[in-house]
């Protein structure tokens, strides 16, 4: 190991505040310079020591330990200084700044961490009362007056990680140039130790802004709507139970009935290999509640209860329930809301289906497509409705300008309760959608990497070799969006609009995009068909062929990859 790589880990040892890191850092140090080096330890600090761990539109995110590629302290401290310096620079030097955490590994000690460095920094802090869902922090900010607000979660990701979400005064997360303005800020901290931080100061808050984020949820719903509803639902070992079950309590609904193996917060997310109601098997213990419980809908949050999952009864399916793609519960909720006489705009993103332009302009709405993020979503002009199929979906931006699981909870429990009172469900709904607008059907190549690089060579090999055919269907347009696209801001992605041709496929369309995430180590591939629909009796095998074809593509798209 290099002695400028022991030195930077000893300098870093000697400014890192937390013990339990001191002592992992001290380990690894000890285990890569012994009288025996240990090669994998010396390659892990190298890893750890490769560059400040970035903060960008998501803030930070990354997995927990020491040093400065990786989430602790002493990172955490340097994020805050650096937007308590962007704050007071934007003329906010005596402004609040609001702070909320999730149950995730060192959540709590990272927001007062924040806290503190706020403080000293000449700013006021609220500390949310304990570890709450991320929209209640998103609605704190607006209700409260707050300059920011910051968030101590990973969201869905796996349990060691955890990561730093930065909202600012209009309660929409940051977008640049701010971020690129609060990174510099962070960059040009010196020394730790000239960080001031406060012992106290800062407010710890009470329930009051939970209790009127609850107030606001519950008016997402008719009080005049039906309310014989049964939900199974699923925290997944997330702060979302007691939140989710007094906004039902709050709007009239009977009580879910919580998947008690899952019900409590737990950061080790013990029954689940990846904490994200998408990730396969995440579901199965709710759907093993829902055979004997019998419900008319099965709904789960993620940890942060930002986003919101829904599966409906599907006697075909492997545990008797399917779980809908976020684009089924994004059209469904557009469809419910324009029968509420909702106005405004109707958003989605790039990557999500294109069918909501179609419901939108049906309703004569105004309709927009951005980027992927919430932080998009949020900022589009007049907006009522915004979702994207990563199950986020912001169904009141009045009350809260962001992606909420819970709120969202409670339009999807009216829905279902509605179509039962006309004898019907989501499925049939879904049906009638397609009928009207035409079946379009989704899916998703997500390809999670070790090595980050395999994502770069994926992309450079579809720039310098694009395919000009995918399942049989002719590419008729091949966009590179980091030019910027429609008069979208440049983002690392490819976008492919695909027609078909002679003897190919029976559909109307199909649209490729592919793009690295931007928050796990993932390529993702966002796919749709669709295929027109002229009755009843021609649904199933339309939605045969278009299974069929996105198949296809995915196979051809993933060979064009090279993967």
């Amino acid at each position: 190991m290099g002695t400028d790589l022991a030195q930077r880990a000893q300098a870093w040892l000697a400014e890192d505040p937390d013990p339990d890191t001191r002592e992992e850092l001290r380990a690894l140090l000890d285990s890569a310079t012994g009288d025996a080096p240990d090669d994998g330890a010396a390659a892990e600090l190298a890893d750890r020591f490769s560059g400040l761990l970035q903060f960008g539109t998501a803030g930070l995110r990354g997995e927990l330990g020491a040093g400065p590629n990786r989430m602790n302290r002493a990172v955490v401290i340097r994020a805050a200084a650096g937007l308590a310096a962007y704050l007071r620079k934007q003329g906010h030097g005596n402004a609040l700044v609001v702070v909320g955490y999730d149950a995730r590994h060192k959540s709590a000690d990272f927001a007062l961490a924040t806290a503190a460095v706020m403080v000293g920094a000449g700013l006021r802090a609220a500390v949310l009362p304990r570890a709450l869902p991320t929209p209640v922090l998103a609605y704190a900010v607006n209700h409260l007056g707050a300059a920011a607000g910051v968030t101590v979660t990973a969201s869905h990701n796996p349990p060691r990680d955890n990561g730093y979400k930065v909202y600012l005064g209009d309660g929409s997360q940051i977008v640049p140039p701010a971020d690129a303005e609060i990174a510099a800020e962070i960059e040009a901290i010196g020394s730790l130790h000239e960080v001031p931080l406060a012992d106290e100061g800062w407010e710890t808050l009470d329930d009051a802004a939970l209790d009127a984020y609850l107030d606001r949820a519950a008016q997402v719903v008719d009080p005049a709507s039906p309310r014989d509803v049964s939900v199974v639902y699923t925290p997944l070992h997330g702060v979302g139970r007691d939140v989710l079950t007094a906004a039902f309590e709050r709007a009239g609904f009977p009580a879910p009935t919580v998947v008690a193996e899952q019900a409590e917060p737990d950061p080790d997310f013990p029954t689940v290999a990846f904490p994200n109601p998408e990730e396969p098997g995440a579901m199965d213990l709710a759907f093993r509640t829902a055979a004997s419980a019998a419900p008319d809908v099965v709904i789960a949050n993620d940890p942060d209860a930002d986003r919101c999952a829904v599966a409906v009864p599907d006697p075909g399916a492997e545990h008797g329930w399917r779980m809908l793609r976020g684009d089924e519960v994004g059209v469904l909720l557009a469809v419910h809301l324009v029968g509420k006489h909702a106005r405004g705009t109707f958003a989605t993103t790039i990557v999500s289906s294109s069918l909501l332009g179609r419901i939108a302009e049906a309703a004569g709405l105004g309709h927009a497509e951005t980027l992927t993020g919430f932080k998009w979503i949020a900022r589009v002009p007049g907006l009522r409705y915004g979702y994207e199929e990563a199950l986020g979906y912001c169904v009141d931006p009045e009350g809260v300008r962001d992606k909420d699981g819970i709120s969202a909870a409670l339009l999807v429990a009216e829905l279902v309760a509605v179509l039962k009172g006309q004898g019907r469900t989501l499925s049939d709904l879904l049906d009638d959608i397609a009928l009207e607008f035409g079946l379009h059907a989704t899916d998703q190549l997500s390809v999670r990497v070790d090595d980050l690089s395999t994502i770069g060579k994926a992309m450079a090999r579809l720039r310098e070799q694009p395919p000009t055919e995918l399942a049989a269907l002719r590419v008729v347009s091949a966009e590179d969006l980091t030019r910027g696209s429609g008069g979208l801001p440049p983002t690392d992605g490819l976008r492919y609009t695909l027609s078909p041709g002679d003897g190919g496929p029976k559909v109307e369309s199909a649209r490729v995009v592919v793009r690295p995430s931007g928050t796990e180590p993932k390529l993702k591939c966002y796919l749709e068909v669709v295929v027109p629909v002229s009755t009843a009796r021609t649904l199933a095998p339309s939605r045969a062929e278009a299974s069929k074809v996105l198949e296809a593509i995915t196979a051809d798209l993933s060979s064009a990859m090279g993967l």
